[in-house]
């Protein structure tokens, strides 16, 4: 048995699915609050009641469930517009030149990255898309490839997302007020007072750091697979199937013509697009980069969809396939929620950020907090639910120690998606569409997670 098939054996061995993970953790955090709250005069059910109000309040917190549909919108859009015509003509346009292992792996890659640091959903489909046509071609062309190395390629777009426009932090933080209103049950109103009000995306995607990082991380990884494309074995592909052209729509009549036209979807698009760009430059003098947020991004990318598909009945087929990927935010952010919830109440975030603030320096918090994000994001596959769980901690720490909120959060989005090529939840879209296995891609992805380890903890080191 090689190392990445009981490498994947054991993963599956230790981890159940993420939502028992999240059930075992809301379980754990519960008797963690009832320990910080014990009180010997209270009878243990009226405690158990109070934690489980905490639960409650947090799994309906009105502004974490329009985050969880945020989250959602961001990866359904950024799936259909994946599946549009468009991106399928300048997919196949770059296959021609995947003509060897090694420069297939290298320009799957640099795309790959390029199209996460835009959008997360959209580069998890387009990598797995990519690297699925680039075994199609070397089918048909009887060219012999190592197609579980271009399929590692179709999925590095989740070791840089967080770090991109769609970053769930990122995002999030550049909301107005969204500090602030994270942190009012959890700290002092002086200290509340001291948070900013927003983070733009100029002080964190756009920095000095992240725009190094990212530089790195662009040049690096493909060049490395380039480098190991060229060592690796390769052999025909057999088992894909080529897809066939299929005939013309039976005839509409009626209203029906409305789903099937060719302008009116577009029509629409171009309007949600044009009303983005003039957003934007409205906005740009007074907050600079301030106006993209998740609601920005959402609605730029509902136009996008809706222009680049050919008709409303095929945007509409595409975002039923898309949804389904999203059915895990859907279920497993309200435990999140409910987590979070209890870790506020009941003090165990001062705890945590307490413990964070003993062991930590103003150069070492940042690593640690990589760290940290990187073992929790084993066990919360989801940046957003991430954010929900452990953004607190970091914001507190980081606020104690006097380490840059800016880098700090930036920290955390490092971590959470250097681990992403450890473990093969978010792979599962990419295994379904290329028909590899986990442990075909795994000895491939160890090795990205390495080159990411050095350029995101030399960056932290650095800045």
């Amino acid at each position: 048995m090689s190392f990445s098939e009981k490498y994947s054996r054991l993963f599956s061995y230790l981890l159940p699915t993420p939502f028992t993970i999240a059930l075992v953790l809301t379980i754990v955090t519960f008797f963690l609050g009832i320990v910080f709250l014990y009180q010997a005069n209270v009878s243990i059910i009226d405690q158990s009641i109070t934690v489980f109000s905490y639960f409650e309040k947090g799994v309906w917190n009105n502004g974490l469930m329009v985050f969880a549909l945020q989250m959602m919108l961001i990866l359904v859009l950024g799936h259909a517009l994946a599946l549009s015509k468009p991106f399928d003509q300048f997919i196949q346009f770059f296959v021609k030149f995947c003509t060897t292992t090694s420069k297939s792996a290298a320009i799957v890659a640099f795309l790959t990255i390029l199209v996460a640091y835009f959008n997360w959903g959209l580069a998890l489909i387009f990598g797995a898309i990519f690297a699925r046509k680039v075994g199609e071609a070397a089918q048909k062309n009887g060219i012999a490839i190592n197609y579980p190395l271009i399929g590692a390629a179709g999925y590095v777009g989740l070791m840089v997302w967080h770090g991109g426009i769609s970053g769930s932090s990122l995002t999030k933080v550049a909301e107005s007020g969204h500090l602030k209103s994270l942190m009012v049950d959890l700290m002092p109103t002086s200290a509340i007072d001291l948070l900013p009000n927003s983070i733009t995306f100029s002080e964190t995607v756009f920095s000095s750091m992240n725009i190094t990082a990212s530089i790195a991380v662009l040049i690096a990884v493909p060049f490395g697979l380039y480098l190991v494309g060229k060592k690796v074995k390769e052999e025909k592909v057999t088992h894909l199937f080529i897809p066939k052209e299929t005939g013309k729509d039976n005839p509409t009549e009626g209203a029906e013509r409305m789903d099937h036209s060719k302008w009116f979807g577009r029509l629409i698009g171009s309007l949600f697009i044009l009303y983005s760009i003039y957003q934007g430059i409205k906005s740009y003098p007074d907050s600079g980069l301030g106006f993209i947020n998740l609601n920005y991004i959402n609605f730029f990318l509902f136009g996008l969809c809706l222009a680049f598909h050919e008709s409303i009945r095929e945007f509409l087929s595409a975002i039923d396939e898309g949804i389904g990927g999203a059915a895990g935010i859907l279920i497993q952010f309200p435990v999140y929620f409910g987590i979070m919830g209890i870790m506020n109440s009941s003090g165990l975030i001062q705890s945590f950020s307490d413990f964070f603030v003993s062991i930590s320096s103003e150069t070492t918090f940042p690593i640690f907090s990589l760290i940290s994000a990187g073992i929790v994001n084993l066990f919360v596959p989801s940046g957003g639910g991430q954010w929900a769980v452990q953004g607190p901690i970091i914001v507190q720490a980081a606020q104690e120690i006097g380490v840059s909120l800016p880098k700090s959060i930036l920290a955390l989005a490092y971590g959470d998606q250097l681990t992403n090529m450890l473990q093969p939840f978010w792979a599962l879209p990419l295994l379904a569409v290329t028909k590899l296995k986990a442990q075909q891609i795994l000895p491939y992805t160890l090795f990205l997670f390495l080159i990411g380890s050095v350029i995101y903890v030399s960056v932290l080191l650095i800045f």
